[in-house]
């Protein structure tokens, strides 16, 4: 009799596994999410690229099928600016003035090069020394925090500083006046939470642009900006909020245009601390 009830229960107990079995549930299985997942993943990667494709909408000229390829192209560069196509487009002008030009631009190009942010030099000396040795050997002045003088560069080029980083070094004041300096360049002075004066006096290749790029530096505490001599505008000034304990701003005649004197007011307005005067207040 016991052997009839256990092999009874058993047989239940068989019946029950594969009907739970059979029985479906809302739990997905691992595999299923991994393919859930790859398809996903697949149609976002396929959507991707298919917006990548629209927007090269221009194709660049010589690559289309109806233009006309040169056997000379195997010697153009794949970099070609608009500038090399209208050289190349003009008449050969072989006067001294259009050679002089020519070599002119030449230099400022290289210059430009040479100006550019080195971020290993910035890594070695710190941003303090770094800015000291980037306005020094072109021509400036700088001066440190507790410095009783200017240090500039001797005549052969030659100035007596760290050649690695010294936090006993903090830039308090820059003259870059009378410099050759372009936008490539003034991204070297940056990060100088001691400055409190900086001069671009007759610097002729400043303008908005630079003067956009200078307030983005980190000058928290600058007090005094020379801007005379540059070939600043109205348009400019609008960034000068950005140095929040500026005192004294020198330009060249706040007055030279209606517009320039509006602009003056209303910015000596928004900053009370300001006092905006002319170059030959200063310079005279």
């Amino acid at each position: 009799m016991l052997q009839r009830v256990s092999r009874g229960l058993l047989s239940l107990r068989r019946c029950g596994l594969r009907s739970a079995s059979t029985v479906p549930t809302n739990q997905a299985q691992p595999g299923d999410e991994e393919e859930e997942v790859s398809a996903t993943v697949k149609r976002i990667r396929s959507e991707l690229a298919a917006d990548k494709q629209k927007l090269k909408w221009r194709t660049p000229i010589g690559d289309r099928p109806e233009d006309w390829n040169s056997k000379l192209k195997l010697f153009s560069n794949a970099e070609q600016t608009s500038d090399f196509i209208v050289m190349m487009q003009k008449p050969i002008d072989l006067s001294p003035r259009s050679i002089r030009q020519w070599w002119e631009n030449r230099e400022e190009r290289i210059e430009r090069h040479m100006q550019q942010f080195v971020p290993e030099r910035h890594k070695v000396l710190g941003a303090e020394l770094a800015a000291a040795h980037f306005i020094l050997y072109r021509g400036g002045a700088v001066k440190f925090i507790n410095d009783t003088h200017w240090r500039r560069a001797s005549k052969d080029g030659e100035f007596n500083l760290p050649n690695k980083f010294d936090p006993r070094y903090k830039v308090e004041a820059l003259r870059c006046d009378n410099m050759e300096l372009y936008y490539e360049g003034l991204e070297n002075l940056r990060c100088l939470d001691s400055l409190k004066f900086l001069s671009f006096h007759n610097v002729e290749s400043f303008d908005d642009w630079c003067l956009d790029r200078i307030s983005g530096g980190g000058f928290p505490n600058l007090e005094v900006l020379d801007l005379s001599g540059t070939q600043i505008t109205t348009n400019g000034l609008a960034c000068l909020y950005r140095f929040p304990k500026l005192k004294l701003l020198i330009l060249n005649d706040p007055k030279e245009t209606l517009e320039l004197e509006l602009a003056t007011v209303m910015l000596e307005e928004s900053m009370p601390a300001l006092k905006i005067v002319g170059a030959d207040a200063i310079h005279s």
